[in-house]
C-alpha cells in the first residue's frame, strides 16, 4: 500500500469541506483558484456574498491547531487573491459582499472535529 501524498490529503479534506459548506446552504464557484499572489482553497456564495474559504487540515492541535496556521501573511495572500478574481468576474471588492472563512478540521477521517469561522479576517 502507497503512502498518501500531502496533496491527496489535501485534496481530500478539501472536499469534505466543500460537501459540509454545501450542506451549510453554500453554492461551489470555484476550487483551488490560482493567481500570482497566492490560491484560495475554495470559492463559494452564500446567497448575494462571494465566500472565500481556507481550509485547513491537523491531525491532532499540537502546534497550535488547524486555525492557528492561516498566518497573517497566508490572508493577506489570500485577500489579493480574492481581489483579482473578482476583478475577473468584472467586479470590485469595494462593492461586492465578500467575506473570508476559514474550515479547520482536526482529528482523524473517522470523526474528524470541523470549526467554520466565518468572517475570519478582512
Amino acid at each position: 500500500m502507497s503512502k498518501v501524498t500531502s496533496k491527496e490529503l489535501g485534496d481530500f479534506w478539501e472536499l469534505y469541506a466543500e460537501r459540509y459548506l454545501t450542506d451549510n446552504g453554500l453554492c461551489l464557484l470555484s476550487k483551488n483558484f490560482h493567481s500570482r499572489q497566492g490560491e484560495i482553497d475554495l470559492i463559494m456564495k452564500e446567497n448575494d456574498c462571494f465566500v472565500f474559504v481556507e481550509v485547513k487540515y491537523r491531525k491532532n492541535n499540537q502546534f497550535g491547531g488547524a486555525i492557528s496556521a492561516v498566518s497573517q501573511q497566508k490572508q493577506q495572500k489570500i485577500i489579493k487573491t480574492a481581489t483579482f478574481f473578482l476583478q475577473q468576474q468584472n467586479l470590485n471588492e469595494y462593492n461586492t459582499a465578500c467575506r473570508f472563512d476559514i474550515v479547520a478540521i482536526e482529528g482523524d477521517a473517522n470523526k474528524p472535529k470541523i470549526q467554520w469561522l466565518k468572517n475570519a479576517f478582512s
